[in-house]
């Protein structure tokens, strides 16, 4: 077919070196991103650990059912939409659009992966991670990811299996499902959707390109998808107050953590007003910093 031929390079551009097997694997898996994943499992664990002693065995397997988990779902993800992915400019050379992996192999990495993540969890930790992890994957790859096409709602579900890795390490570690279990899980959820909203904006004319319903689609302006980020990093500040009067974190955390979210904010307000991407750029980089602040802020406050 027409659209399956090649387009060759123009004169003067230089030829992309092909990706060798190992990293098309890695992008297939999403390994970079897949990393802030097992970064907040570990956070998860570490807190849950506060005072009952630190199990390194217990964090390994815990962490790589996880990471088996998450990369066996992005397999799953990425085969689901390989002909929206041909039409991004960033997402074209992945194996799949490309041609260099074929679908089968992809659906393999995805079922052995994600089949061991959740039977590793399963019989070396406990029921509930295994629950956990297999609900992380049922919703991203069954209910976000074509929900991409539908409704603009996606990134509010997307925020779900975002938010569940740290509740994943707090359960490994032996944590109940109780208000600081649910806190993690709030604090990951409203932190996503500031930080997706501006990615979206600035990425909005090769998202509609694509035929992916987001909240930024027609928003020239930026006036929607500020307001929007302003209401969440509100709701990330509001909910950042409950954990110091519960009594499971101190001071620190109760003045600095709901102070970082009104920082951000205050960049989404200041988004609105210029309404340019200098501006969401500086919303989206603010969300990097503070999920790291955020996170070592509340490993020194947590009681």
């Amino acid at each position: 077919m027409a659209d399956e031929t090649p387009v060759p390079p123009a004169e003067n551009e230089p030829l992309l070196p092909v990706p060798g097997l190992r990293q098309d694997l890695a992008v297939l898996m999403k390994v970079r991103l897949n990393l802030f994943v097992l970064i907040t499992a570990f956070f998860g664990f570490l807190l849950a650990s506060r005072g009952h002693g630190f199990d390194w065995w217990r964090l390994f397997n815990t962490l790589l059912g996880t990471a088996a988990a998450a990369f066996g779902s992005a397999a799953f993800n990425q085969l689901m939409e390989i002909d929206l992915d041909k039409r991004m400019r960033r997402t074209a050379n992945r194996p799949l659009p490309s041609r260099r992996m074929d679908p089968m192999v992809a659906f393999g990495v995805g079922w052995v992966l994600s089949a061991f993540g959740i039977l590793h969890l399963a019989t070396m930790i406990n029921g509930l991670a295994a629950t956990l992890t297999a609900a992380t994957i049922a919703i991203y790859v069954f209910v976000y990811t074509p929900l991409k096409r539908l409704s603009s709602t996606n990134t509010l579900v997307g925020a779900i299996p975002g938010a569940i890795p740290p509740v994943i390490g707090w359960v490994g570690a032996g944590g109940a499902l109780d208000w600081r279990a649910a806190f993690l899980f709030a604090l990951l959820f409203f932190w996503q959707l500031p930080h997706f909203v501006a990615i979206n904006w600035i990425c909005r004319e090769e998202y509609e390109d694509a035929g992916y319903k987001m909240w930024s689609n027609g928003d020239v302006s930026g006036k929607k998808s500020a307001m929007l980020s302003a209401v969440f990093a509100l709701a990330l500040a509001v909910i950042s107050i409950a954990p110091w009067p519960m009594g499971f974190t101190g001071w620190t955390w109760g003045i600095f953590g709901p102070l970082l979210a009104v920082l951000m904010a205050g960049l989404a307000w200041r988004f609105r007003s210029a309404g340019d991407r200098a501006s969401a750029r500086k919303l989206f980089f603010f969300t990097l910093i503070y999920l790291p602040a955020a996170l070592g802020l509340l490993a020194i406050g947590w009681r």
